[in-house]
């Protein structure tokens, strides 16, 4: 009941990781009935435009990089294909169709919002000097990133630690690798343990799950996390060694030649907790009697902190870290066509969760946890990891006869005992672990890849990363899957 859910807390995270903001909805019963009624009979060629910028995304970078690079063409691809799904929307398919769109564009705002804050303030933190770029002192990065997600999300962690990274790493040739892993782990993988640290487990902690309770996820956490740690490490040691065989010179002694570190612009730290802070207060609705924050006041509080540290930062940290505003335009336009032309693979998903429509001829028939983690982080692979959280948490519900009008139905849920927190367990790992399975699954994935590209590292294409993904993560997912779901 992803979108249902959405409705009727009016909140929730965006596929990037942004915070849609919250408000309450007396009519949700009827919006309910009428999203469901509307992903029940779009017709399933209406999913064609996602797949058709997805397409895109993988196959233009290769065939037209020249003419790919420039964003005001990426913005005219995502312009084409959403044309005909916000037409069906506005033209045929009632009011349904109008508040379908009008929910995306909500949801589309407050994810720039947050990401566009989150981006802007950590680009003012300039970290004087330089860290050794040793295979051992990438892990560190890697791992610490991976605890700091849990605190100030992945996105926030991405941001923060990817140019001190790059920096580190700029005397050495090979290091498309260090991105690689630095998306899998802490722009996704690391943030399992709270409810801040990926955006399904905050919209379950609205909806009743204790705050402490994703602190049992430590074990396929750890798992995960420690695997990819190792097998970087490795992967570093074996390519640094590389590199020494094939440049004249001692590359350790290159990467280990660094200054002193010192940071600048600490004030953007402050600024970077009143982010989190106001995820916090929007959701639990500070400062407002108890009542969630309409989306233009936490929008409006987000960019407010924006424009505060852009001006408060001086402009020698943002020349600094060579810092432009072309990856957050990117993300902005590639995610404009997303929001839309993913809207009614959401809606079909939805109400095929629900069971108000076959896909392909088949029912929706999962019971066991397995299952569930992998259907979840398949769609969470391409899709918003949120709803789809959502719509496979609603439908674990009903396998337990746990009715989802209650505000804090997940708590329920979880009381009836172990079988329903495996389930839970398992459709929130399959969300967060397995957005790493490709550029769009998360949204500092992309902004992880532009980054590093402005900054000169040739990033693999789509399916160059899904290379890297299907090779390295599968396989530990599968791993997962026997030692935790099975």
């Amino acid at each position: 009941m992803g979108t249902l859910m959405r409705r009727r807390i009016g909140m929730w995270f965006g596929p990037a990781g942004g915070l849609v903001a919250l408000w309450p909805d007396a009519a949700w019963a009827n919006e309910a009935h009428a999203a469901a009624g509307l992903g029940a009979e779009l017709p399933l060629v209406a999913v064609a435009p996602f797949a058709l910028l997805l397409l895109c995304i993988a196959v233009l970078p290769l065939a037209a990089g020249h003419w790919w690079e420039h964003n005001r063409n990426k913005g005219l691809i995502a312009a084409l294909l959403s044309a005909p799904i916000v037409i069906h929307l506005l033209a045929f398919s009632g009011a349904e169709g109008h508040h379908a769109l009008h929910e995306k564009l909500i949801e589309y705002v407050s994810f720039i919002a947050l990401l566009g804050a989150l981006f802007v303030i950590s680009g003012g933190i300039y970290v004087k000097g330089s860290l050794s770029g040793t295979p051992l002192v990438n892990t560190g990065v890697l791992g610490f990133g991976a605890v700091l997600a849990n605190l100030i999300g992945t996105t926030g962690a991405s941001v923060l630690l990817i140019r001190p990274l790059l920096r580190a790493n700029a005397p050495r040739q090979r290091k498309a690798h260090v991105v690689i892993f630095f998306i899998f782990v802490v722009s996704n993988c690391g943030g399992l343990l709270t409810p801040l640290g990926d955006p399904p487990l905050f919209l379950g902690f609205l909806k009743g799950v204790p705050f402490e309770w994703t602190l049992q996820l430590w074990k396929p956490w750890l798992t995960v996390n420690g695997a990819l740690l190792v097998i970087f490490h490795v992967w570093d040691l074996m390519v640094l060694d590389k590199e020494e065989k094939d440049r004249p010179g001692s590359q350790l002694e290159q990467v280990m030649q660094h200054e002193p570190l010192r940071v600048t612009g600490l004030l953007n730290l402050v600024f970077l907790a009143g982010v989190v802070l106001t995820i916090l207060a929007s959701g639990r609705g500070w400062l407002n009697g108890g009542q969630k924050w309409h989306d233009p006041v936490q929008a409006a509080a987000m960019a407010g902190l924006a424009v505060v540290a852009y001006v408060s930062t001086p402009a020698a940290n943002r020349t600094a870290n060579k810092f432009t505003f072309g990856p957050i335009i990117e993300v902005a336009v590639l995610f404009a066509g997303i929001f839309i032309t993913m809207t009614p693979a959401l809606l079909i998903l939805n109400a095929w969760g629900e069971g108000h429509r076959e896909v392909l001829g088949l029912k929706f028939g999962m019971t066991h946890p397995w299952q569930f983690f992998w259907a979840t982080g398949t769609l969470s692979s391409f899709l918003d990891n949120a709803p789809t959280y959502m719509t496979f948490a609603a439908t674990a519900c009903g396998l337990e006869q746990v009715s989802t009008t209650d505000s804090q139905y997940l708590a329920e849920f979880l009381a009836n005992g172990e079988a329903s927190a495996r389930l839970l367990a398992a459709i929130s790992c399959g969300a967060v672990f397995m957005g790493a399975n490709t550029y769009i699954g998360n949204g500092p994935n992309f902004m992880v890849k532009a980054i590093a590209e402005e900054n000169g590292v040739p990033m693999p294409g789509f399916f160059g990363y899904m290379s890297y993904a299907i090779a390295i993560l599968i396989p530990l997912f599968g791993l997962v899957t026997w030692l935790f779901f099975v």
